[in-house]
């Protein structure tokens, strides 16, 4: 673990894997500091800011912290309902070698957890995704995914909250509402959140 200062009243945590961003991230949370402002993991990292003088407590956390186990943080799970009709089912399906009733049986039966948020307002980066389903982006990106849009993309899986170019590999579609900035809280989708894929007709 390595801490860089960033700013007066924020340290940037860099760690060697999303596992290790999950304990940050959960170690941080679990501890409930009252100075802590806001809380941003990321790939590699997690960015802690503080109220002015709150990151000496921080530091204590961090330092007690066990990268080998995620703290215990009680999370409900959300459950998106997916019609699974994407237009590389049939891709990911022949690529593992898998029928596309067994692409919808892996990654519905799977429990993901949202490791970090970026890209776009309410895109969550899901992990947790099956062996078979960790393929490669397409070698052309699309110019525009339809919001909604459920993909896999290297050890990730995750739905596109609105119509943007992407190169993920497009398995099905929600009606979820993943982001509305008119809610107290505009993301579906937060990380440490549990979530589970339930397929629709």
């Amino acid at each position: 673990m390595r801490l860089r200062r960033c700013g007066t009243h924020a340290v940037l945590v860099e760690v060697d894997s999303l596992d290790e961003v999950e304990a940050v991230r959960a170690a941080v949370e679990a501890a409930a500091l009252p100075d802590v402002v806001e809380l941003v993991p990321a790939a590699r990292t997690v960015l802690v800011a503080t109220r002015p003088g709150g990151l000496p407590a921080v530091r204590e956390v961090l330092a007690s912290a066990d990268l080998a186990h995620r703290a215990a943080t009680a999370t409900e799970e959300v459950v998106i309902p997916v019609a699974y009709d994407g237009p590389d089912l049939e891709l990911v399906a022949t690529t593992a070698g898998l029928t596309p009733a067994e692409v919808v049986e892996l990654h519905t039966g799977a429990e993901y957890q949202v490791a970090f948020c970026g890209f776009a307002p309410g895109f969550a980066y899901l992990t947790g995704l099956p062996e078979p389903l960790r393929q490669p982006r397409l070698d052309s990106p699309r110019t525009r995914v339809p919001a909604g849009s459920v993909g896999v993309a290297g050890e990730f899986t995750a739905a596109y909250p609105r119509a943007t170019p992407g190169g993920w590999r497009l398995i099905g579609r929600t009606d979820a509402p993943l982001f509305n900035p008119r809610r107290p809280t505009p993301a579906l989708l937060a990380p440490g959140h549990r979530v589970r894929f339930e397929a629709t007709p």
